[in-house]
């Protein structure tokens, strides 16, 4: 195992009701303002509006709004939000969504303690060292964006799909309550799915040293994931399998399983944020396609991991059958495993390739995800 430093700052409150006290946890943290951010309108269809609001101004805490943020969240809705933030002199942001309002949330909190374009951050022309604090209440299990300092932001002028990450945007406190999520469609149940396998195993496979404990906990949360999301399939309103469900997509990627690895990398997501990019996907159904192709390419490189993988997920000794499964159950429950089945026309590969490798540049792998290594993967879907 390697040396490393694990440090998780976030408070979870996991459980029914626990958003009726989100007024409470930001007075706890002696905030007075926020900037209330959220989606197309869903939480108030659903009445969580109300409640947010109801407990807001039951602990004295002020806000303005920011809302319309969309599935692959836009750079210029969090300019604006920077912009209210600052005219408003507010203290915090809270959002309250899935993982794209909380991404927005973190990139505004970066923005609000900073002079120049936040775009600055995701392209590695500024580092960040400071933000306004953030709090969540969770309706979507899928990203951990909940319990990380990670936020994906998709700038709608260049077409890039950018990340960044740091410690000082994990939530103060994330509000987890399993009965919010059970409107999710089967569709974003399965993208969801999708997005947190392919957290787990981004760094199983790819990391050149990865202890025999870090893959056992990969592959529990596989299988729970797994397990849970066939559940919930049949019955939406199996609040066990919904919180097992939304407690094993924050382990995912809080930290925990890259802990003691050695040089792993997310291939799997910087080629998919070239299909949310330009073809606005949503981002677990681009990974349904991403993932299969990939594993079929990276396999001859890590051939031991894909052989434990394929016995220990599906009981089979052949690695190749391994994906096979995978695939298999990708289409099962409704994600798309293919390009056309994602709506992408076979003669975009080549933008596909190029905007994708513009990322691997960007995170230090291009050396091995040249642009023509990138339509090769793609091919294969």
């Amino acid at each position: 195992m390697n040396d490393f430093m694990y440090y998780n700052p976030t408070k979870i409150e996991f459980g029914r009701a626990k958003e009726n006290n989100i007024g409470k946890y930001i007075k706890e943290a002696n905030i007075k303002s926020v900037l209330l951010v959220y989606g197309t309108g869903s939480i108030k269809k659903n009445g969580l509006y109300k409640v947010i609001i109801e407990s807001l101004n039951k602990y004295g805490i002020s806000y303005e709004e920011l809302d319309g943020v969309v599935s692959n969240p836009l750079l210029s809705r969090v300019k604006d939000g920077i912009k209210i933030v600052k005219e408003k002199k507010l203290q915090a942001v809270l959002g309250v969504g899935g993982g794209s309002v909380v991404d927005s949330a973190k990139a505004i909190a970066v923005g609000a303690k900073y002079d120049g374009d936040v775009w600055d951050f995701f392209i590695n022309k500024a580092q960040i060292s400071e933000a306004i604090p953030v709090f969540t209440v969770m309706t979507l299990a899928a990203t951990a964006s909940e319990m990380n300092g990670n936020s994906v932001i998709m700038n709608d002028e260049t077409s890039q799909k950018y990340s960044i990450s740091s410690v000082v945007v994990n939530p103060v406190v994330s509000v987890v309550n399993p009965e919010l999520m059970a409107s999710v469609s089967k569709d974003y149940l399965a993208y969801s799915a999708v997005d947190i396998i392919a957290h787990s195993i981004e760094v199983y496979f790819t990391a050149t040293l990865h202890p025999n404990f870090s893959s056992r906990i990969v592959e529990s949360i596989i299988k729970t994931v797994m397990e849970t999301t066939e559940v919930l399939i049949k019955n939406p309103d199996d609040y066990d399998a919904r919180a097992e469900f939304a407690w094993v997509a924050i382990q995912a990627l809080n930290g925990l399983t890259p802990a003691g690895t050695e040089g792993g990398n997310f291939p799997n997501h910087m080629i998919e944020h070239s299909l949310s990019a330009i073809y606005n996907v949503a981002h677990g159904a681009g990974l349904g396609v991403v993932i299969p192709a990939w594993m079929k390419w990276y396999e001859s490189k890590n051939p031991t991991q894909f052989k434990r993988f394929a016995k220990e997920i599906f009981n089979e000794d052949d690695s190749s059958k391994g994906i096979k499964k995978l695939e298999e159950w990708f289409v099962k429950i409704g994600a798309p495993t293919t390009l056309e089945a994602a709506g992408i026309p076979r003669n975009g590969i080549q933008e596909l390739a190029i905007n994708a490798n513009e990322l691997a540049s960007l995170w230090g792998i291009d050396d091995i995800y040249t642009t023509n290594v990138i339509v090769e993967i793609l091919e294969k879907a």
